[in-house]
């Protein structure tokens, strides 16, 4: 019954996915095995992550109006008023759960539509021939993803800070919600690190996962998430409104979607850096107060030898050295290297494929 159901849901499915964990998956659960549905939907989703790759190194971001984050971001911004339109101050251990429940309304609300639009665009984009599908869903995906920009900004800081320490906490507080006013050089040039580390996950390899396992759809839900975390997801008093409980839901939803991301963008990182003691990594990473920033920014510390902090609140790799300009450098190689290895596992899978090794692995364990 089970396989005559998924035989009968799965070319339905899979052509609204169009992506290749979905295509793959399905595919091994009907019988037999469909070769050429799963070479087609893994060729249609490697192609797209590279073309969005490409789109990514030679043009950078599009347009602020056409900008799909900056619409998220206005949006958040726009209904922010309903979801938190009180301006007091919680006491210790009030419970604000009127403003939770606006909070979660919200954004499962403005979470639909994006993912409706990204649906949609994606079902256009799967009535074209596979090729031409591919480049459609690669154009669509790149502004959900900004290796470039994230790469061009850490630069910038280490620029900025050469000249002078005030032009680097300035441009520092262009990537960094942080007060900037009174960080060391030194503490400029872990911020930067931190947020090349952090942000590798929040703006490349999350996004890249999402698609590869829910398509557009999924790539889109999680940028939304991460934008709504960043406006929303404050502990505490923000411009006026208390958003410790409003934001709770925006803050945990981004916890759950990064969970996987995070940890896979730690591993790629010690690979790159030719192997790190995980259970070090994870001792490391469990210092951070969020669940999931601080696998990244572990690794990214103990591969590159240096020690990353936040006064009062973290010390990763506290036997490592100060950060020097070198360090930034070494830090965006090694970031860069983590995401060949990743872009060498998308392969890897697509050969496996392609060549029917996936077939002969259903037949092994299934």
């Amino acid at each position: 019954m089970r396989a005559h159901t998924c035989a009968c849901v799965a070319p339905v499915w899979c052509r609204l996915q169009g992506c290749a964990a979905y295509t793959c998956v399905l595919s091994i659960w009907t019988r037999p095995y469909d070769h050429e549905r799963a070479v087609s939907g893994m060729s249609t989703a490697v192609l797209a992550i590279f073309i969005a790759l490409a789109v990514d190194y030679w043009l950078g971001e599009p347009p602020v109006r056409w900008h799909p984050v900056v619409w998220m971001g206005n949006a958040l911004e726009r209904y922010a008023g309903w979801v938190l339109p009180s301006h007091g101050v919680l006491s210790a251990g009030d419970h604000d759960w009127m403003a939770f429940t606006r909070g979660g309304l919200m954004w499962v609300a403005l979470a639909s539509v994006v993912v409706a639009i990204g649906w949609g665009v994606q079902w256009v984009a799967l009535a074209a021939p596979s090729w031409l599908a591919g480049l459609l869903l690669g154009v669509a995906l790149k502004p959900l993803l900004a290796w470039r920009m994230l790469r061009s900004e850490v630069q910038a800081v280490e620029k900025a800070l050469q000249v002078s320490l005030p032009g680097g906490r300035e441009r520092l507080s262009w990537l960094v919600s942080r007060d900037v006013t009174q960080l060391t050089e030194s503490d400029v040039r872990e911020s930067a690190i931190e947020s090349l580390a952090e942000n590798l996950n929040d703006s490349v390899v999350a996004p890249l996962l999402w698609f590869v396992l829910f398509g557009l759809p999924g790539a889109a839900l999680y940028r939304f998430a991460n934008t709504a975390d960043a406006m929303w997801g404050y502990k505490g008093v923000y411009q006026g409104r208390n958003w410790e409980w409003a934001g709770k839901w925006a803050a945990r939803m981004d916890d759950a979607l990064s969970w996987l991301p995070a940890r896979l963008t730690a591993l790629a990182l010690a690979l790159a850096a030719g192997g790190l003691n995980l259970w070090r990594l994870r001792r490391e990473a469990s210092l951070t107060q969020s669940p999931n920033s601080g696998w990244p920014m572990a690794a990214m510390a103990m591969a590159i030898g240096v020690c990353l902090h936040k006064p009062g609140v973290y010390i990763l790799n506290e036997v490592g050295r100060e950060p020097r300009a070198a360090d930034t450098v070494a830090a965006i190689r090694l970031a860069t290297h983590a995401l060949v290895w990743l872009a060498g596992v998308v392969v890897a899978v697509q050969a496996m494929v392609v060549f029917g090794w996936l077939s002969w692995l259903v037949g092994v364990f299934l």
